[in-house]
């Protein structure tokens, strides 16, 4: 497992020996960038990632330069005509569409993402389209972050800031704001896989008694590492006094937290996404919150997103909503656009990559 710090040191190393263009004469170096492959990056990333793609001298790339508005569609379907290699952002739909519109040039895609729900990787598999990836980097942020989470919900911060902000502090008073504390507690984990692991590694020193899990079968090996103990789904949903959700989003898992799920949990616990908004059905969500069927609920992801300022879930003090932020540390977010740069770059010169979704 990668730490992101060390992880972004050693994709600075890595990075891609660059071209060396002899000749010295500016025509030459612009016949010898013109047969450079095509790149098209689809969002202003990092500048690890964009310096390693400028030093490397082995592409001619093109960048949507905004980090706050995604390309357009319309836009995005221009740009990737021709291209031999594209990066891009969980925010791209890469579909048959898409792919069509590039053509036959296309051999690599780096996705600067752990999750790949955007990617149609059947139409990538037909065309032999290579994919990398970028998990391992992001698993300190997110597992602290969903932590952070955790106890802002459990414990509700959110609702206390709101309180002594806007004049709710008064006296003191013996069941105000009254949260659920971590000791002695059950934590269940919905898909034990890195993050799940780092996330009870964090949990552990609040003295929590004990670690559930479920998954498709049982991992005993990343399991023994927390001494967590392999449930069935429900049981999960019984036992745990905080759940966390740390599945990837497959046709298995689509809404998989809906009111089945919901009715079997206790009305004292608390329920955590850090994953992806569409492994929970949200309209059932509300329904167990407002009737208080669970305590409370922390998203990081939501569908769609950003979510509208309408939804009824923004209504409620027991549900923290956040805009998708778990990766958001500098370190990660740089050792994400390296690894990505790093992918495209091996990909497109016929190489391993460093991490490649095999299809």
């Amino acid at each position: 497992m990668w730490c992101s710090r060390m992880a972004l040191r050693r994709l600075q190393k890595i990075a891609v020996t660059p071209l060396n263009i002899t000749g010295g004469l500016t025509s030459n170096i612009q016949r010898e960038m013109s047969t450079l492959p095509r790149v098209y990056v689809t969002r202003q990333i990092p500048p690890e990632g964009l310096k390693i793609l400028r030093e490397s001298g082995q592409v001619q790339f093109e960048l949507w330069n905004s980090d706050d508005i995604p390309v357009p569609r319309k836009e995005l379907l221009q740009k990737v005509k021709g291209v031999d290699g594209l990066l891009c952002t969980l925010t791209e739909k890469i579909d048959a569409e898409l792919l069509d519109a590039a053509g036959p040039n296309l051999k690599v895609l780096s996705t600067m993402s752990v999750g790949f729900d955007h990617l149609s990787l059947d139409e990538l598999k037909k065309r032999g389209i290579r994919i990398g990836y970028t998990p391992e980097v992001l698993t300190d942020a997110v597992a602290e972050l969903t932590v952070a989470l955790l106890l802002a919900t459990s414990r509700r911060l959110i609702e206390a800031t709101h309180e002594a902000k806007t004049g709710g502090w008064g006296t003191w008073r013996t069941l105000w704001l009254c949260g659920y504390e971590l000791a002695n507690s059950t934590v269940g984990i919905l898909g034990l896989g890195r993050i799940g692991v780092a996330i009870a590694e964090r949990l552990a020193p609040f003295k929590v008694k004990k670690f559930i899990y479920t998954d498709v079968a049982p991992r005993p090996e990343l399991a023994s590492a927390i001494n967590a103990e392999y449930v069935s789904f429900d049981e999960l949903a019984k036992q745990s006094d905080f759940l966390a959700v740390c599945c990837a989003l497959t046709p298995e898992t689509k809404e998989i937290c809906n009111k089945n799920l919901f009715s079997k949990m206790k009305k004292t616990s608390i329920f955590i996404n850090t994953s992806r908004g569409g492994v929970v059905n949200q309209e059932d969500l509300y329904e167990a919150l407002s009737t208080g069927q669970i305590a409370g609920a922390g998203l990081d992801v939501t569908v769609p997103e950003p979510l509208p300022t309408n939804h009824p879930l923004f209504t409620l003090k027991n549900c923290v909503i956040l805009p998708h932020i778990a990766s958001a540390s500098y370190t990660t977010r740089d050792a994400m656009s390296s690894l990505a740069a790093n992918n495209l770059l091996l990909g497109l010169r016929g190489q391993p990559m460093i991490k490649e979704l095999k299809l």
